[in-house]
Formats: structure tokens, C-alpha cells, sequence
């Protein structure tokens, strides 16, 4: 198999694809494809990056293509085995599920705000509104899944899942932008960032050579 995933540093869909082909055990080529540097909008009119419109990651299994973070995490899942992407007790897959949803498909403001950058810690700052409600929701569905279903371990369903895969990001950005979090989510921050396959693509984006000067700069 092989991944086309962006830069570490910056591409949090990549990273969610990356950590769910280490969380399904497969061995798999990695390949980064710089993000907007001067060959970008040629290299994605390839056809490594026709189904997916030019986007990453994307994924080749042969000759099957599958792209979207949340697509690759199933794909995987149905090859590996889906007990080890989702949790095993049905409430618990059923509340995961929706959360990785919703992560898929909500929270864009959070997203335009606080762009990824594992690189970077920037100063707290004033959060707008429409920032602060969406990081309020981030809070009360991990709070939701820590009390019903999290356990004894410090993931949000007890073991690293694809929940956590999703919000794997997220975790970073509350980092870079010193994000002040209640007690609960700082821990889960600090076990998702202690995570093995997290501290890799960390310190791996630390060596990357490409730089995007528009997330180098905290947003005003």
C-alpha cells in the first residue's frame, strides 16, 4: 500500500490517514507531497491524484484508490478487523462513530482559525466567539465519551481508536495556540500528544524543509 500524505507539519487530514494505517498494522510506503510549493498544482493533476480532485492523503491498495481520512480509517478497518478501529461494546462504536463524524464535517471555524502547525507554540489569545463555541463542543462530546465509556485508559473509549485518530489534531492545535482547557481534556491532550505514532509524525515534521509562511505567524 502507499500513502500520498502532505506536509507533517501542517496537514492534519494527512495526519489522521497516517494514523490509521499505523493503527492498522499494515506495512505501507509513505510518500509527501509538499503542500503549495511551486510544482503543487502540477504534481496534483497527476494521476495519483485524479479520484481524489488533487487532495490528501490518498491511498493506493493495489489498484484501488481511496481518499478522505474518514473513508481510509474504514477501508482499513474492514481489512483489518474493525475491533481495531472501533470499540467493541455497541454504545460505546455507535457514540465513536459520531464522533468521528461530526469531526469530519463540523467545526470549521476552529479549523480556519487555529490552522495546524505541530512546529509552533504561539501565546494564549483571545478566541473569537464562533472559535470558543466550536472548542466548547470539542470539550462536552470528549467529556461525554471520558465518562461513558473511557475507563481506566486515557483515551476517549478507553483504548486509542479511530475517534481519537480523528481528533488527533485537534489535540495538536490546543498546543499550538495554548489553548486553556479544563483538567479532563488537558490530560487527554497530554496522552494523545505522548502517543507513539503521535510523537513520530511530530518529530518527523520537525525535519520537514518545507515552510508555508501563512502558518508560521499566529492568526491576528
Amino acid at each position: 500500500m502507499k500513502l500520498i500524505i502532505g506536509n507533517k507539519a501542517y496537514s492534519s487530514w494527512s495526519m489522521r490517514g497516517w494514523l490509521a494505517l499505523k493503527q492498522s498494522g499494515l506495512s505501507f510506503e509513505e510518500v509527501t507531497v509538499p503542500l503549495f510549493d511551486e510544482e503543487w498544482e502540477q504534481r496534483r493533476e497527476g494521476n495519483e491524484f485524479a479520484a481524489s480532485s488533487g487532495k490528501v492523503p490518498v491511498l493506493w491498495d493495489g489498484d484501488t484508490v481511496v481518499w478522505d481520512s474518514l473513508a481510509i480509517i474504514e477501508w482499513l478497518a474492514d481489512k483489518v478487523g474493525r475491533d481495531r478501529f472501533w470499540p467493541k461494546d455497541e454504545a460505546a462504536r455507535g457514540m465513536a462513530r459520531s464522533m468521528a463524524a461530526e469531526m469530519h464535517s463540523s467545526f470549521p471555524n476552529l479549523r480556519r482559525d487555529l490552522p495546524m502547525n505541530v512546529r509552533k507554540v504561539f501565546p494564549a489569545r483571545q478566541l473569537s466567539a464562533e472559535v470558543a463555541s466550536e472548542i466548547g463542543r470539542v470539550l462536552e462530546i470528549w467529556a461525554q465519551a471520558r465518562a461513558r465509556h473511557g475507563g481506566e485508559n486515557p483515551f476517549l473509549f478507553g483504548d486509542f481508536c479511530a475517534a481519537d485518530i480523528m481528533y488527533a489534531p485537534v489535540c495538536t492545535r490546543f498546543v499550538t495556540y495554548s489553548v486553556k482547557l479544563p483538567p479532563f481534556a488537558q490530560g487527554y491532550v497530554q496522552a494523545v500528544i505522548a502517543h507513539s505514532w503521535v510523537r513520530e509524525w511530530i518529530e518527523a515534521a520537525q525535519d520537514e524543509p518545507w515552510i508555508i509562511e501563512r502558518y508560521e505567524e499566529a492568526p491576528d
